[in-house]
């Protein structure tokens, strides 16, 4: 993700709750990208341990929910995987993960589009180049058409 260039919208601390037994939270530094989010544990030495939630993997975030200093809310992922986050009520991190998951989606079903219109645009084309009779036959009675 970051070697696709994506620049950091916002950079702090998350908590997120472990998968293990006693499901603990575990304090991250995070940063959002226009691609997804990056977990970086708060000793991390190398980039290994650096998790990384690309929006094309994410479906949603849900459960947003106030209790006490925290808002809550849960990254759920296209293979059904939900992870659990909180963070100070201030920080506006589910709003800002949720705005930049919205943008990545719309931005992807552009890109969609115009393939489709490329595609269709080219087919059509293609078919006006050649051509043919009723039965299919190339005639050549009619000259070839400019395709750009």
């Amino acid at each position: 993700m970051l070697e696709s260039g994506g620049k950091p919208v916002k950079e702090g601390v998350l908590e997120k709750r472990s998968d293990g037994l006693l499901q603990l939270w575990k304090k991250k530094r995070c940063i959002l990208t226009e691609e997804g989010l990056l977990l970086i544990p708060p000793k991390a030495v190398a980039a290994a341990k650096i998790k990384q939630l690309p929006f094309s993997t994410m479906k949603t975030v849900d459960c947003v929910e106030r209790k006490g200093k925290y808002m809550y809310f849960t990254v759920v992922m296209a293979e059904g995987k939900e992870i659990d986050f909180r963070c100070p009520q201030d920080q506006g991190w589910n709003a800002e993960i949720t705005l930049q998951l919205v943008q990545y989606k719309n931005r992807q079903a552009i890109l969609a589009v115009r393939s489709t219109r490329q595609k269709s645009a080219h087919l059509c084309c293609a078919a006006a180049a050649f051509p043919t009779d009723t039965w299919g036959r190339r005639d050549s009675t009619h000259p070839r058409p400019f395709c750009p």
